[in-house]
């Protein structure tokens, strides 16, 4: 299946654009064709839970009535989002809230990141690839919401998950194992204990540059934002002499439009806190293969339209 519903969510509206712009270049360039749910409301992350709990779960059930009128499953990028829909129609199963839609339990929701990384298409993000990416080391970073709660998001790999791994390493780039990619970065504490948020991004970016790594892959917008903000404050206010060098934050999206050699990914790239074009510079110029040998991305593709 190429045809989804797709479901934005709130982040890639403002702060995280150039996760959504690089994900309809690399939608448009494998031929996924993701239709972005008509009139789409907030799912209600990360407050509507603690507040109301009909609301919380009517909310997010109203976009999957409306990706079920469209007659096509849920694609889901932000891991927030992802989690809220997902529990929604885990609570309409199991008639905890009543159900004023009649949502089918057939409608399937995925995340983005892992129906990328399944077959068939990680077969086509390799075939897709024209930038050789050797050489570049990166640790990917999960979070601990796109994973958890198993009940919910339906995966048995919350402890040890491998799929922005699989995709990095479809590229060419190598993707280093370390023991903190579904750990928490404190993006949810940043504001009331700011302390604890420090300390949580410090120990995060300080094993990703002693496992090696150059970069860091995320999937999640509150995850990029907070190491992107954190990272580059903490470089900035260190002792001199003392200070962990800051780290770029890459969306998988983001790794993914380089690799295709869709240079139009850099426009967002200067958004990010953390310049990670010193590490990128000359990729461009490293072409795999010819890029008349690729499909043209616009070619019968009809990807991310309002």
């Amino acid at each position: 299946m190429n045809g989804f519903a797709f479901y934005p969510g709130c982040a890639l509206q403002s702060m995280s654009w150039d996760y959504r712009e690089s994900l309809r270049e690399v939608a448009a360039a494998l031929g996924l064709d993701l239709l972005e749910l008509p009139d789409w409301t907030c799912c209600g992350a990360t407050a509507a839970h603690s507040l109301d709990e009909k609301m919380s779960v009517v909310l997010p059930a109203r976009n999957l009535a409306t990706a079920q009128a469209m007659g096509r499953d849920l694609v889901v990028a932000c891991p927030m989002c992802f989690k809220r829909l997902r529990t929604s129609r885990h609570m309409l199963e199991e008639k905890r809230v009543e159900d004023p839609w009649s949502i089918s339990p057939d409608l399937e929701v995925y995340d983005l990141a892992r129906l990328l990384a399944s077959e068939p298409w990680l077969e086509r993000v390799a075939d897709r690839v024209s930038v050789d990416l050797s050489g570049l080391r990166v640790v990917c970073y999960y979070g601990c919401q796109v994973v958890r709660a198993p009940k919910i998001t339906g995966f048995t790999d919350y402890e040890n998950p491998l799929h922005l791994d699989r995709l990095v390493s479809a590229t060419g780039a190598t993707a280093i194992d370390w023991s903190f990619k579904a750990t928490c970065c404190g993006a949810s504490v940043g504001i009331p204990r700011r302390d604890i948020g420090l300390a949580l991004v410090e120990r995060l970016l300080g094993w990703a540059r002693k496992s090696g790594a150059q970069a860091i892959v995320v999937c999640c917008p509150l995850c990029q934002s907070n190491l992107d903000l954190l990272g580059a404050e903490l470089s900035e206010r260190a002792p001199h002499g003392t200070a962990v060098p800051a780290i770029p934050i890459l969306y998988y999206t983001e790794l993914l439009a380089l690799a295709f050699g869709l240079e139009s990914v850099r426009k967002g790239l200067k958004s990010h806190l953390v310049d990670p074009e010193p590490l990128l510079r000359g990729l461009s110029s490293r072409r795999r293969v010819s890029s008349e040998q690729q499909p043209s991305p616009e070619e019968g593709v009809n990807h991310v339209r309002p």
